[in-house]
């Protein structure tokens, strides 16, 4: 690894800003129709590269509710929003930020009253046995079929290996109960040095007992990830798919985040500079997550301009 590499800078030297191989001529077509619904010209930009038969399943597509939380905590509100993502036409969401005000069983009947589904969560290492049961409890009340770790963070490897081992017990009482537990990385994973090159992705792979935790892969910080250590400035997305074929935990779920070549922000899906298609022609998985942690102009926006690029990309 090439700690302290500065490898934004680099990026913007010897990376094309592909986001023009993104808009094929269906931009104008597409612009008609996401005017008709409301989204802006900006917006219709998001229109993918058809490079192959292959799409995704609209079954499989879902959004982690952290992409638009300023809506749930302001103006629509929580039901107003999720009403609007089943009127897009998402099929599921990744829960986050709790339940607003609701139990378990108060919003999966909520859920299904608009025919939406919460099939996984983001939800830390519990502190106690009670709390790991109750995590438990209210994602199989809800119908989940994962459930994720979204963030740790140490420049310790004692800390990364106590962690694993965390996670290789919850993951096995998850088991029991037919969920799937995954871990969700973002950037650092692949550039903290804990000492001698090992990274904290080492120690992860390592430990993680790969029979019980998945991964949650976020192509957007693995991307940065291999920029921001050096490794991966060359072929972005080389790098990334380097990260899901040497791994040996499964796959199963990707966080589906675009980033703009300019600034290396994140970006609304099809805005931004990664080849999406390439790498869901090499490794698909059960879940296509729309995620943007910073929202090109509202949460709303996002979401259906996300929604639209996975239903139109072919790979």
């Amino acid at each position: 690894m090439c700690y302290g590499f500065d490898g934004e800078a680099a990026l913007r030297r010897s990376v094309i800003d592909r986001r023009s191989l993104l808009r094929g001529s269906l931009a104008a077509v597409a612009g008609v129709g996401l005017a008709a619904s409301g989204i802006s010209a900006t917006a219709a930009s998001a229109t993918p590269l058809t490079t192959g038969r292959r799409r995704v399943p609209p079954g499989l597509i879902s959004i982690q509710l952290w992409t638009v939380r300023q809506a749930l905590w302001g103006s629509p509100g929580y039901d107003a929003t999720l009403t609007h993502l089943a009127w897009i036409g998402y099929p599921k969401v990744e829960l986050a930020l709790g339940y607003f005000g609701r139990s378990a069983a108060q919003l999966r009947q909520f859920l299904d009253s608009i025919g939406i589904e919460a099939s996984s969560s983001h939800d830390g290492i519990s502190s106690d046995a009670a709390g790991l049961e109750q995590k438990i409890q209210n994602a199989v009340t809800l119908g989940q079929s994962f459930m994720v770790v979204p963030y740790l963070n140490s420049d310790r490897e004692d800390d990364w290996k106590r962690w694993a081992e965390q996670m290789n017990v919850e993951a096995a009482a998850a088991a029991t109960a037919g969920l799937r537990y995954g871990y969700h990385n973002h950037a650092h994973e692949f550039t903290i040095d804990l000492g001698g090159g090992r990274r904290p992705w080492d120690v992860l792979t390592e430990e993680l007992d790969p029979r019980l935790v998945h991964l949650e892969i976020d192509l957007y910080w693995a991307v940065a990830g291999g920029i921001n250590s050096g490794d991966g400035v060359a072929d972005p997305e080389g790098f990334a798919l380097d990260v899901i074929r040497s791994a040996p935990q499964r796959v199963l779920q990707y966080h589906v985040k675009d980033r703009h070549a300019s600034d290396g922000d994140m970006a609304d899906l099809g805005t931004g500079m990664i080849d999406f298609a390439r790498i869901f022609r090499e490794h698909r998985v059960l879940e296509y997550i729309v995620e943007n942690d910073t929202p090109d102009v509202t949460p709303q926006q996002t979401a259906e301009v996300g929604y639209r690029y996975l239903r139109k990309l072919r790979f």
